[in-house]
């Protein structure tokens, strides 16, 4: 190794020296064998210069990405070699490498695992799993290797190749076929293990489920033995945001609608016995973003196979997934009501989707009448603008307030849609109650009670473009609300110009 181009690894050393790193790893690069001293240097563990093993590894993966099918058999056999005796190197460190060095290794790996699990390699992850077992530095990087195979093979946001896309299609098959139980067993030991003393690595095992459970069998994830494990980390406080967006993912996977509800409900049962269907307003925003988002997956689920069930005739299941449906209405409107925007916006689209359910249905019980009711106050409540709101200086918090009021825009559409009646009734209440002291109320009741007379003119059916004739007691209500409002800013104006004419210095 050349020793002086390695100083110019280092971000403090001189442009001359970096130069001279930068040549150097040009010249491992392009040569044919060069990188295996790179690769010797690994796995024997020789520098400690953590910028230098990251190097050694980048080495290491521009051979494999772009020169594996023109190196030699003895060639591939020694990256397979380095790679896992480095591996069993971190077993016997006290302290892990750093995590840009891990991020790296885990890269690396994946990339081996991408040009050879098919041919060279199919016993990749039993060798893996035989040589790190629960040792906590070979777990971790087994786990991050895990998420690396997922960016490469699985991750949707990535353009691939219709070579590209063939070749992982084909790998997914054959890890089906050969090792998934395997793994799937491997993730419960490693929660069930580190569960109380390793929060990191049992939160990056949570986030390998999650991924991996989309494309897998979700029968070796969605039984009693391993949901309750997860359900079991809810209750841990460093845990339980990675535990939402798993079950979240879990909920999601394509399935038989009954089958469905009967997860959504196993799920719902234990969350409800554990205290989290009553939300604190206290409690902390971060978790409470993560569940709110969990419980919107639930709840679309829900009226996912609801639709299913109605659309194939089984009147009993439907109603079945209704009731269930209906039972989640309390908390979602919790959550809706949440001081937090975050909070409430995460719940929009399971309300909306109530909503059209209730919209689909022949006739309304007196508690759909009630929830319908109970959602419009909430969304009347949160378009209100808080104290905080800059009016005169409009940032990225009032922006994203104006695109939540705009969800809450769309729910006030879909209420009209659903119960025009009852929207009209809520509106002209809360614009009475607000307008007869209006001289007294903040400026943000005033606005939201005028706002909704707007959203409401918009919202509701007009009669050939004119909201004023048609439906007598629609068009009774609107005029009344009209009229105080033209009465009030008229008040106003006469006040204000009256003090201007008296006092104009002082204006």
């Amino acid at each position: 190794m050349d020793e002086q181009a390695l100083l110019g690894l280092n971000p403090n050393a001189d442009a001359r020296y970096r130069q001279r790193a930068m040549a150097y790893f040009e010249q491992l690069k392009e040569s044919q064998d060069a990188w295996e001293v790179c690769a010797d240097a690994l796995a024997k563990g020789i520098y400690n210069d953590d910028h230098v093993k990251f190097f050694l590894f980048q080495v290491l993966e521009h051979q494999i990405k772009y020169r594996h099918d023109a190196l030699s058999g003895p060639q591939q056999q020694l990256i397979r070699e380095t790679l896992m005796k480095w591996l069993q190197g971190q077993l016997m460190n006290s302290q892990p490498e750093k995590p840009f060095i891990r991020n790296k290794a885990a890269q690396v790996f994946a990339l081996t695992f991408v040009m050879e699990y098919l041919t060279l390699w199919p016993k990749f992850f039993f060798d893996i799993l035989s040589l790190v077992g629960l040792n906590p530095n070979g777990v971790d990087v087994y786990l991050r290797t895990l998420m690396a195979i997922d960016a490469e093979v699985v991750d949707r946001d990535t353009l691939h190749s219709t070579e590209d896309t063939r070749r992982n299609t084909l790998i997914k098959d054959t890890m089906r076929e050969q090792c998934i139980p395997n793994l799937v067993e491997s993730w419960f030991q490693i929660l069930q293990a580190y569960q109380q003393t390793q929060p990191e690595i049992t939160c990056q095992c949570l986030e390998v489920v999650g991924s991996y459970v989309s494309w897998i069998d979700l029968n070796l994830i969605a039984n009693d033995r391993f949901v309750n494990l997860l359900l079991s980390q809810m209750s841990v406080e460093e845990l339980r945001e990675e535990a939402c967006d798993c079950l979240f993912e879990i909920v999601n996977k394509g399935m038989d609608p009954v089958d469905k509800t009967k997860l959504v409900e196993s799920l719902c049962q234990v969350l409800q016995s554990a205290g989290f269907f009553h939300v604190e307003q206290e409690e902390d925003v971060d978790f409470l973003a993560k569940f709110s988002r969990l419980v919107n997956g639930m709840g679309q689920s829900l009226v996912l196979s609801w639709t299913k069930l109605v659309k194939a005739g089984d009147v009993k299941a439907a109603n079945d997934t209704l009731q269930a449906l209906e039972g989640k209405v309390p908390l979602l409107l919790q959550l809706l009501v949440h001081a937090d925007d975050d909070i409430s916006a995460n719940i929009v689209a399971f309300c909306y989707d109530y909503l059209h359910v209730l919209k689909q249905l022949p006739q309304l019980t007196d508690q759909q009448k009630a929830n319908i009711e109970a959602i419009m106050l909430a969304i009347m409540k949160k378009l209100t603008y808080d104290d905080e709101y800059n009016f005169d200086n409009e940032g990225e918090d009032e922006a994203m307030f104006v695109e939540y009021r705009k969800q809450l825009k769309m729910l006030l559409d879909r209420l009209a849609q659903v119960s025009p009646d009852l929207l009209l009734e809520a509106v002209r209440r809360v614009f009475n109650n607000t307008m007869q002291s209006w001289q007294t109320a903040s400026f943000m009741e005033v606005e939201v009670a005028v706002r909704l007379v707007y959203m409401l003119g918009e919202a509701l059916p007009a009669s050939h473009g004119a909201h004023f004739t048609g439906d007598a007691t629609k068009a009774s209500v609107l005029q009344e609300m009209m009229r105080t409002v033209g009465g009030c800013l008229l008040e106003c104006l006469f006040f204000y110009g009256f003090r201007l004419l008296i006092f104009p210095k002082r204006l």
